[in-house]
């Protein structure tokens, strides 16, 4: 396959750091749209950016893009495309997809329209009444936005976020794909210590750590493409290779605490898990015993929201006690996601910078508190003539 365009569908308010990451692997952005990025790329790209993309959750080939106000147009247009370039005659061809603000809101449906107009175009090409739908899978999203169709192949298979690293999690999980965005977000490179006090079952840590080490979040797992008859197996090993060599040690101690030693345990779990475990220092410990001892760094956390209004006053106290402790930080910067609207006044400081992001269904704010810069010495006066 030559050049095409590619997808990389995300949380809603991740689309920047997606785009980062895509200019990042040298693909040029083509558009973005809420919770979608689309970038051009060609077959090796599909292999690298399933590898090397911390915040997208797939990257879907875009087949087709057109009109679709009406059932005949929707076949019209799916038939169009070349199935039997993509399709050997035995493949299985699962349809999912969306509709959004469209005329043809009924997914179900469009799931049949779909699926019909790829069924009769693989039959027509192969000379079959019924396909037999016995070989490789082959998934096939359409996304329906204001009456118009987007026709994709998902590469992936399982979302990018199921980086095989986290077999079990705590009550309340982030996702890791939010988890990378936010240590993205703080501008951690991976040269200065980092800290989650608030760590659960060690995803944001483990995150930073993939970052400082330059690990590619996708090394340790398979993905739906290497399947494909129309894309070359060697593409997958080359990259790989290439993310393999480009593995460097950690630079800076990378801290993960809680106060539940359950917790930490499952922390040393996944991160072992995840092959960044010789990059983690561990500990058991409330937030009101942090001191890092170290001068300066990132922190990033995800604490107690405090939905249920029984834990919203537990929730409040919590948040002056980190108020109290991260003030004592020198050279820290302090990022800090919750849903509580009003964190700010009990944490006792307005936020540098406010971020709007989603944790699963809830909307949240991302507080971030810079550290002081450093105070430039006053310049020389010219010596008297």
């Amino acid at each position: 396959m030559q050049t095409m365009l590619l997808q990389a569908p995300c949380l809603f308010g991740l689309e920047r750091y997606v785009k980062e990451e895509i200019y990042d692997l040298g693909y040029d952005i083509h558009e973005v749209i809420d919770g979608r990025v689309t970038f051009v790329g060609d077959a090796e790209a599909v292999a690298r950016a399933n590898l090397h993309l911390r915040c997208a959750e797939r990257v879907m080939i875009l087949l087709a893009r057109f009109p679709a106000r009406s059932f005949e147009q929707l076949y019209q247009g799916v038939r169009g495309i070349d199935w039997p370039a993509l399709a050997a005659r035995q493949d299985n061809v699962v349809v999912t997809g969306s509709c959004v603000k469209s005329l043809l809101h009924s997914v179900p449906a469009c799931q049949k329209i779909v699926k019909k107009a790829v069924v009769d175009s693989l039959c027509a090409a192969y000379r079959l009444v019924r396909l037999p739908e016995t070989g490789v899978r082959l998934p096939v999203q359409f996304f329906l936005l204001r009456d118009e169709a987007m026709i994709l192949l998902d590469t992936s298979g399982a979302p990018l976020h199921k980086r095989g690293y986290r077999a079990q999690g705590n009550l309340a999980p982030i996702r890791e794909t939010l988890a990378a965005a936010l240590v993205r977000a703080a501008r951690y490179r991976g040269r200065e210590p980092f800290a989650d006090p608030f760590c659960g079952s060690g995803t944001i840590a483990i995150e930073a750590a993939m970052q400082a080490c330059r690990m590619a979040p996708g090394l340790r797992r398979s993905f739906c493409f290497e399947t494909f008859g129309f894309l070359s197996p060697d593409l997958v090993r080359d990259a790989r290779e290439e993310a393999r060599e480009s593995v460097v040690p950690a630079q800076a101690p990378i801290l993960a605490s809680d106060i539940d030693e359950a917790m930490t345990a499952l922390t040393a779990q996944n991160a072992a898990l995840a092959g960044v475990k010789h990059c983690l220092h561990i500990q058991t410990a409330p937030v009101s015993a942090f001191s890092p001892g170290l001068a300066g760094g990132t922190l990033v956390c995800n604490p107690p929201y405090g939905e249920r209004m029984a834990e919203r006053q537990e929730c409040e106290a919590l948040y002056r006690e980190m108020g109290r402790v991260f003030s004592r930080l020198e050279n820290w910067s302090c990022n800090i996601i919750t849903s509580h609207e009003e964190f700010e006044r009990f944490y006792g400081k307005t936020a540098d910078k406010k971020r709007k992001l989603y944790n699963g269904m809830i909307k949240c704010d991302y507080y971030q508190y810079f550290r002081p810069r450093p105070v430039k010495a006053p310049a020389a006066p010219p010596d008297a003539l």
